[in-house]
């Protein structure tokens, strides 16, 4: 049979540019189908414009610190409405580069919804096509609880489209996205309250970790309420009214509630049940360990499938399609050792096993090496900001499993010692590296 496509893309997210921009470096007849803004959520709602109001929010502290470095104090004021247009003109200026990528590269952009007819057949808006392989990489959607006055509440995506910053936001959800949020905001002086339901943020990262960055973030001035749960939202002159319980009942007032529960596959009205295509929990996309559906011809990566949501790895998995299907390298990827950072203010960082999932799997051997300090920075001006490092080390073979920190340049330390702890690096290895003084990256190489 022949075909319109050798492969047909859905979704042009990172996932979805980046295996159809190596597919077509094959030589093949690639098509990507898009309904909304090309970039998909890192791009447009995502990664891109917070790390820029994570940007902007530095200048507000930076701001409160420069007397203490001699600085003569002066009036300044913050206009988010001409910050955000800014913001969406850089994006608009990624969503070229990435349309010209696509042409230079011969692969057909196509604005439209598509639906499966059946395991090679696609409807676009009324136009059928055919694809020899397909892969969904349709991306998530922001999950709301379901509970009464929902409706007043925004998501992540509403956040970069608020017509003003409000005085006061309740965040219903303490992991990344709630977290980077009450940090930003609260730097542009909103009142921020965040609502978690496990007793610490960031569910998943080491529990030093956890504590460390709830304490930052609570000395600034962000009220948390852990162990706690959104029971209802109403409407009323004060403003909007958050009921929560914990260990016991408690209304919250806001001008905005952000709910920040995560995101689940977006894999609603493709009807995946005419190609074939098995969905596992939450409507994830059941593939191997190639990315493979039940669906022989048809692949998924990405948020859709749930393993690990993060914009780097549904690049790594869009890539490793690629390369398995038509550059004959059957590709699998590593999730052991993948990075990952939350970029409020302390920033954190990760990279490897968290002391509890190290104990579970090696026991008594697992050694930690943590401590925490105040860094130079601080030192003139915020007595109480401290840093925290932790190597997590399996005694009998000195090998690194994980490393963790809590403070400025988390993110950039961790990435570096992520190739390192990949490649088996051991902590001898790291205590005879000498390192560069004064930085906090040297902390590391003394931990005793």
């Amino acid at each position: 049979m022949a075909f319109d496509y050798d492969l047909f893309v859905i979704g042009a997210g990172p996932a979805g540019l980046a295996a159809a921009k190596q597919a077509a470096s094959y030589g093949v007849r690639v098509a990507v189908a898009e309904q909304e803004a090309i970039g998909g959520t890192c791009v447009n709602r995502g990664c891109v414009p917070k790390k820029l109001i994570v940007y902007a929010a530095d200048f507000a502290q930076s701001n409160q610190m420069a007397h203490h470095y001699g600085w003569s104090e002066c009036q300044q004021h913050f206009d988010w409405t001409i910050f955000i247009k800014s913001v969406h003109q850089h994006l608009d200026r990624i969503h070229l580069c990435y349309y010209e990528q696509l042409q230079q590269a011969g692969i057909e952009l196509i604005r439209k919804h598509a639906t499966f007819v059946d395991a090679h057949t696609l409807e676009l808006d009324g136009r059928k096509v055919t694809a020899d392989k397909i892969l969904i990489a349709v991306g998530g959607r922001p999950n709301k609880p379901d509970i009464p006055g929902i409706e007043y509440a925004i998501t992540s995506r509403e956040m970069f489209h608020l017509p003003y910053l409000p005085e006061r936001l309740a965040i219903i959800g303490g992991g990344y996205i709630g977290t980077e949020f009450s940090s930003m905001m609260h730097a542009f002086g909103c009142e921020v309250s965040v609502i978690e339901s496990e007793a610490m943020i960031l569910s998943g990262f080491d529990d030093d970790i956890c504590s460390s960055v709830q304490q930052g973030l609570s000395q600034r001035g962000i009220r948390f309420f852990t162990n706690s749960t959104a029971q209802k939202i109403t409407l009323s002159e004060d403003g909007l009214l958050l009921t929560i319980t914990g260990e016991g009942q408690e209304t919250i007032i806001a001008d905005t509630i952000l709910v920040a529960t995560g995101y689940i596959p977006n894999t609603k009205n493709l009807n995946l049940e005419k190609a074939q295509v098995e969905l596992g929990e939450h409507g994830a996309i059941k593939v191997d360990e190639f990315n493979r559906t039940t669906q022989e011809n048809i692949f998924a990566v990405g948020d859709c499938i749930s393993r690990v949501q993060l914009t780097p790895v549904a690049k790594a998995e869009g890539k490793a399609v690629a390369n398995t299907i038509f550059g004959n390298k059957p590709q699998k990827l590593n999730y052991d050792f993948v990075p990952s950072a939350v970029f409020c203010r302390p920033e954190v960082a990760s990279v490897g096993m968290t002391e509890a999932k190290a104990r579970q799997k090696f026991g008594q051997a697992v050694k930690c090496y943590c401590t925490h300090f105040q860094p130079l920075l601080y030192q003139l001006s915020e007595p109480n900001e401290q840093i925290t490092i932790k190597l997590v080390v399996d005694e009998d073979s000195q090998r690194v499993l994980g490393a963790h920190m809590v403070g400025e340049h988390a993110a950039d330390i961790i990435q570096s010692l992520g190739v390192a702890i990949r490649k088996g690096i051991t902590k001898q290895d790291l205590d005879e590296t000498i390192g560069i003084h004064p930085t906090t990256a040297e902390e590391f190489l003394s931990l005793s």
